[in-house]
C-alpha cells in the first residue's frame, strides 16, 4: 500500500485507465518485489491474489484479515489517511509501516500521518518503532555519505 503523492513536482493529468494512472506511484513496490522474487514468481502471486499492490486511497471500508500489510512511504500520508490505514487491520494480520520523516512531500510537512502516529502510538505496548540512521543505508556507499552530509547540514 502506498500514498499517491508526487515528490515535489506536480505531474498533472495522466492518460489511460486506472491501472495506468496509478502505476507510476506503485512502480517502486513492483521493482522491489521483482528484485526479491523475480518477475515470474511475482506475476504468479499477483495472479493468484496472494500479493496485492494497491494505492492507499482504495483501503477505505476494507478489513484485512490474515494478511501481512506494508504501508510504504508513510511520511506522505495525512493524519486522516494514517488513521484510516491503521484501522484496516483484521484478525491474524500484521502491519509494517515504512517512511522517512526527512523526505516528506506533503504541502504541509507537519501534517504527516507518520509523524502524528509516532506521537499518538508511542506508548502502545503492542506497537514497536525501529529507527534507521545513515549507517543503515544499503544502497551505494555514496548514498550513505550523502545522507550523512545532509544530517550534518541540517
Amino acid at each position: 500500500v502506498r500514498p499517491a503523492v508526487e515528490a515535489g513536482e506536480k505531474l498533472g493529468f495522466l492518460p489511460g485507465d486506472l491501472t495506468e494512472k496509478i502505476d507510476p506511484y506503485l512502480r517502486p513496490i513492483y521493482d522491489a518485489l521483482y528484485e526479491m522474487m523475480g518477475f515470474d514468481k511475482v506475476t504468479k502471486l499477483l495472479d493468484k491474489n496472494i500479493i496485492e499492490v494497491a494505492p492507499l486511497a482504495f483501503m477505505r471500508g476494507r478489513t484485512l484479515n490474515e494478511a501481512f500489510i506494508i504501508l510504504d512511504e508513510a511520511q506522505n500520508t495525512t493524519t486522516e489517511q494514517m488513521k484510516m490505514f491503521l484501522t484496516r487491520m483484521g484478525f491474524g494480520s500484521k502491519m509494517v509501516i515504512t517512511g522517512d520523516v526527512t523526505q516528506i512531500d506533503l504541502a504541509r510537512p507537519s501534517q504527516s500521518g507518520l509523524l502524528h502516529a509516532m506521537k499518538v502510538l508511542e506508548n502502545e505496548s503492542r506497537i514497536s518503532f525501529c529507527h534507521f540512521h545513515s549507517r543503515d543505508v544499503v544502497r551505494h556507499k555514496l548514498v550513505q555519505r550523502i545522507v550523512q552530509a545532509y544530517e550534518l547540514f541540517e
